[in-house]
C-alpha cells in the first residue's frame, strides 16, 4: 500500500514537473515580426529589462532611478497572457495590456506605487484622471476593470525591486506644503516621460535591427565644452570698435562671471540691443558645465523667430553647430500616433517612429514658449516624451514678460518647481523684466532670483537711445501722413488686417513694404534683405509691420510709431529705433498712438495690456522705459487681473483639492493652452527650395528632414480660414493616403502676393480673418 502511495506522489510530481517544464518552455514576446516562426520577435523579458534600464538611466537626473526601473519591468505586464500573445499572431482583437503592471505597482509599492501606475496605465492611451472622467476611462476604473489571466511565468522572468527600495521619494525633494498634489502630478509627468521613452527607444532599436540598420546613438552629439570651445573662438573675433559694442562686451563679461553660482532662478535683465542672446548663451554653457548640468534649452515667445535664433547658435558653433542644435516647433507634427505592435501593419510606422525621436537630446534645444510649457503639464505620450530631458538642464526663457496672464500663476508655480527638484536653472532673459518676484507682491512669487546683469539701471541709462511720447489718438488719414513725412520709418500695428490697408494706402511711397505672418518665414527674411540694404544704402523705407517685427529683428530705424499697447510691447518697438546708437536720442522717437477707426481696436487680450500703459503712463511721461515705470506697469497688470484671473482655468486650485488618486491629468492637459486658437500650416512654394521639398515629398522614405527643410515655408492659418481655402480647392494635402493632412500644399498661386503675402477677397475668408491678430 505505501509503495501505491509512494508511486501515486511520483507520478503526481511528475506531472507538475512536466507541467512545469511546459510553462517554462513557453516564450513571450513583446514585439512580433512579418516570419510566423517567430524566430526574430522580440522576448517580452529582454523588452521589460531593457525598458527598466533605459527609464532608470533617464530618472536618475532627478534621483529616481528607483521609480522609474519598476515603471519600465512592469508596463507591458499584461503581455504575459495568452490573449496578448494571441494577438501578435493574428489571431485575437486588441489587448489591454498596460493595466495589470498598473495593478501590481499599486499592490507592490503603495502611494508611489499609485503614481507610477498612472504612468503604466498610460503609457500607451496616455495619462488620466485618477477619478473624475473627462474622455479616457479613469485610472480608478482601469484598475478595477476584467482583464485577462495573468500567467504566472512573468514572477520567474521579472525581478522586482523590493518595496523598502520604492517607497521614498527622490533624494533631496523638497516639498511645499502649499503645492503638494501640483509636485506629485509633475513628479509623475517626469516617471511618465522616462518610461515612454525607453519604451519608444528599445521599440525603435528592435525594428532598426530587423530593417538592418544601427541602432541610435545618443552619443554623436559635441559636448558642452567642444560648444564652448567653440563660442569662445567666436567671441573673439568681437570688436569694441563703438561705446555699444564696448556695453555689450562688459556685459557679456560681467555675465559670464556669475557662472559659478549654485544652480536655481536667475534673471538677465538688458536693455533691447544690448546683446542679451549670447550673453545668456555663454552663461548657460559656463553654468552648464560648471555645475555637471546636461544642456541649455531656449525657450522662445514666436514660433517665427525660432530658426532665427538657431541659425544665430548654429553659426556661433561653426562646424558643430549643425549636430548641436534642435529646432523643435511642431509646425507639422504636434502628436504622432503611438507604435503598433506590427510596424508591418502601418505604412507611417517607420516615419513615427522617426518623428518620435524628438526627444530634447541635443546638447542646445530652441523651442516655443508653447512647445515647453504645454508639454509640461501635457498627457500624451508624444508630448511628455521630452520632460525629463529637461531635468538637470538651464533653461533661458526669452522675453519672460509674453507669459500668458491667464496662465502665469501655474507657469510661474512650475518654474519655481523645476528649479526646486529637478536640478533645472531658469534664466528670465528680457529688457521689461515681470514683477513676478514674492518682494513684487506676486502671490507665490519667485523667491532668491539672481540679477545677472551688472546694475541695470544704470545699463538702462548707458543703453538709453530714443524718446517716447504719446501722440494721442490718430485717424488712418493722419497716421497715413506721418508715414508719408518721414523717409525711413517703422509703423507697428495690432492686427494684419490694419497692416495691409495702411500699405495700401502709402503703398505708392518709395520704399513702401510690409511685413506680416501671412508670409513665410523665408519671405519675411528676403524682405527684411531688401530693407536693411536700403537702409545701408540711406534709401527711402517706409515699413509697416504687425508686432512681429519686436521679436528680436534686428533693424535700426530713426522713427518707430506704434499703435498702443502694453508698456512692454512699445519698449520692444523702441529697440528697432537707434537700435546701434548712431544718432542722438533726441533725434530718435518713438510715438505712440491710439487708432480712431474702430475696425483697427485691439483684440480683447492686448486691450488690457493697453489700460494698464495708460494707467502708468501720466506717472512716467518723461521716461516711459524707465525700470521703475516697468516695474509699475507689472504691478498694474496684476493688480488689474487679480489673483484669480492669473489662473482663469482655476488650474491650482484644481491640484490643491486632488489627492494622490484623484490627479486630473485630462482636464489639467485641456485647460492649459497659451494659444487658444487653433492653427493649421500651410506650406507655400515661394522658391525652388520649397518647391524641390515638396516635389520630393511624395516619394520619400521618411519626411522628416523634408519637413524641417519646409519648416520655413509655412504660414500658420485659423481653422475657419484654413477650412475655407480647402473647401475652395485652393490647398491641397500631399500624399493624404500616407500622411492625411499632415502636409496642407497652396496650389492656387494668385492667392499669394510678393508684397503682402497669403492673401483672399472671398467675403467668408475675410470673415475668418478676422478671427486672428
Amino acid at each position: 500500500m505505501n509503495r501505491l502511495k509512494r508511486l501515486g506522489h511520483i507520478c503526481k510530481n511528475a506531472n507538475k514537473s512536466i507541467k512545469r517544464m511546459s510553462a517554462e518552455s513557453q516564450k513571450f514576446f513583446a514585439h512580433s515580426t512579418n516570419p510566423a516562426d517567430k524566430s526574430d520577435w522580440q522576448l517580452l523579458k529582454g523588452h521589460l529589462s531593457c525598458v527598466g534600464e533605459l527609464a532608470a538611466r533617464n530618472a536618475a537626473h532627478f534621483d529616481a532611478a528607483h521609480l522609474a526601473r519598476p515603471m519600465g519591468l512592469l508596463h507591458d505586464l499584461g503581455k504575459y497572457t495568452n490573449a496578448f500573445q494571441k494577438r501578435l499572431s493574428g489571431e485575437f482583437p486588441k489587448v489591454d495590456h498596460s493595466t495589470w503592471g498598473a495593478r501590481i505597482a499599486q499592490k507592490e509599492y503603495g502611494e508611489l506605487g499609485l503614481l507610477m501606475a498612472y504612468g503604466i496605465a498610460g503609457h500607451h492611451a496616455g495619462l488620466a484622471n485618477g477619478r473624475r472622467r473627462k474622455a479616457r476611462t479613469t485610472l480608478q476604473e482601469r484598475l478595477q476593470n476584467e482583464l485577462p489571466k495573468l500567467l504566472p511565468q512573468w514572477k520567474t522572468e521579472i525581478n522586482l525591486p523590493d518595496a523598502a527600495e520604492i517607497n521614498k521619494l527622490p533624494k533631496d525633494f523638497k516639498i511645499c506644503s502649499e503645492r503638494v498634489a501640483f509636485q506629485f502630478a509633475l513628479l509623475t509627468r517626469m516617471l511618465f516621460s522616462c518610461l515612454v521613452d525607453a519604451d519608444f527607444i528599445d521599440t525603435d532599436n528592435f525594428y532598426r535591427r530587423i530593417e538592418g540598420r544601427p541602432a541610435r546613438d545618443g552619443t554623436s552629439r559635441p559636448s558642452l565644452a567642444q560648444l564652448r570651445e567653440r563660442l569662445d573662438a567666436r567671441l573673439s573675433d568681437f570688436r569694441g570698435d563703438s561705446e555699444v559694442n564696448r556695453l555689450r562686451a562688459g556685459i557679456l563679461s560681467h555675465v559670464r562671471g556669475q557662472a559659478a553660482h549654485e544652480p536655481g532662478l536667475f534673471s538677465l535683465t538688458v536693455p533691447t540691443g544690448g546683446g542679451k542672446t549670447l550673453a545668456s548663451l555663454a552663461f548657460a554653457l559656463d553654468h552648464a558645465i560648471a555645475h555637471g548640468l546636461r544642456r541649455v534649452i531656449f525657450v522662445i515667445p514666436f514660433t517665427s523667430i525660432v530658426e532665427q535664433n538657431a541659425q544665430v547658435f548654429r553659426e556661433a558653433f561653426g562646424e558643430l553647430g549643425e549636430s548641436a542644435v534642435l529646432e523643435h516647433h511642431s509646425a507639422f507634427v504636434d502628436d504622432p500616433e503611438k507604435f503598433v505592435d506590427d510596424p508591418e501593419k502601418s505604412a507611417q510606422s517607420r516615419e513615427k517612429r522617426q518623428l518620435a525621436m524628438e526627444n530634447w537630446d541635443a546638447p542646445v534645444i530652441v523651442t516655443t514658449a508653447v512647445q515647453f510649457f504645454e508639454s509640461l503639464f501635457a498627457d500624451r505620450p508624444s508630448r511628455c516624451r521630452k520632460l525629463h530631458n529637461i531635468a538637470g538642464s538651464v533653461v533661458i526663457l526669452d522675453e519672460a514678460q509674453t507669459l500668458p496672464l491667464k496662465l502665469l500663476r501655474p507657469c510661474v508655480t512650475l518654474l519655481d518647481e523645476l528649479t526646486l527638484n529637478y536640478r533645472t536653472s531658469i534664466v528670465l532673459c528680457t529688457a521689461t523684466q515681470p514683477a513676478l518676484n514674492d518682494a513684487d507682491g506676486f502671490r507665490n512669487g519667485l523667491k532668491g532670483v539672481r540679477e545677472l546683469a551688472p546694475d541695470p539701471a544704470d545699463l538702462y541709462r548707458r543703453l538709453r537711445r530714443v524718446n517716447v511720447r504719446h501722440l494721442g489718438t490718430l485717424d488712418d488719414e493722419a497716421l497715413a501722413g506721418h508715414l508719408r513725412q518721414r523717409e525711413q520709418v517703422l509703423c507697428i500695428v495690432n492686427n494684419r488686417r490694419h497692416a495691409r490697408a495702411l500699405f495700401d494706402a502709402i503703398a505708392d511711397q518709395p520704399g513702401a513694404c510690409h511685413l506680416t505672418t501671412l508670409m513665410c518665414a523665408k519671405h519675411r527674411s528676403a524682405v527684411l534683405g531688401e530693407i536693411r540694404q536700403r537702409l545701408k544704402d540711406a534709401l527711402p523705407c517706409r515699413l509697416i509691420s504687425t508686432s512681429l517685427i519686436e521679436a528680436g529683428v534686428d533693424i535700426d530705424l530713426p522713427t518707430v510709431l506704434r499703435a498702443q499697447a502694453g508698456l512692454d510691447s512699445i519698449a520692444q518697438a523702441a529697440g528697432r529705433c537707434n537700435r546701434e546708437g548712431r544718432r542722438e536720442p533726441a533725434d530718435s522717437e518713438v510715438l505712440v498712438f491710439a487708432t480712431a477707426n474702430p475696425d483697427w481696436a485691439a483684440p480683447p487680450e492686448l486691450k488690457q495690456f493697453a489700460q494698464a500703459f495708460r494707467s502708468v503712463e501720466p506717472r512716467y511721461r518723461d521716461d516711459l522705459l524707465a525700470p521703475e515705470a516697468i516695474r509699475a506697469y507689472f504691478r498694474e497688470i496684476y493688480w488689474q487681473k487679480g489673483d484669480k484671473e492669473l489662473d482663469a482655468c482655476g488650474l491650482l486650485d484644481l491640484l490643491k483639492a486632488s489627492r494622490e488618486d484623484s490627479l486630473p491629468f485630462e482636464n489639467l492637459a485641456s485647460d492649459f493652452r497659451l494659444i487658444e486658437t487653433t492653427m493649421r500650416p500651410v506650406i507655400i512654394p515661394w522658391d525652388d527650395i520649397a518647391r524641390d521639398a515638396l516635389a520630393k515629398l511624395p516619394f520619400a522614405q521618411g519626411c522628416g528632414a523634408i519637413a524641417r527643410r519646409l519648416q520655413p515655408y509655412v504660414v500658420q492659418l485659423p481653422k475657419q480660414a484654413y477650412d475655407a481655402l480647402s473647401h475652395a480647392h485652393a490647398i491641397q494635402a500631399v500624399r493624404p493616403d500616407i500622411y492625411g493632412e499632415q502636409f496642407m500644399q497652396l496650389v492656387n498661386p494668385r492667392l499669394y502676393d510678393e508684397r503682402f503675402g497669403l492673401h483672399w477677397d472671398n467675403p467668408q475668408f475675410i470673415q475668418a480673418e478676422r478671427l486672428v491678430y
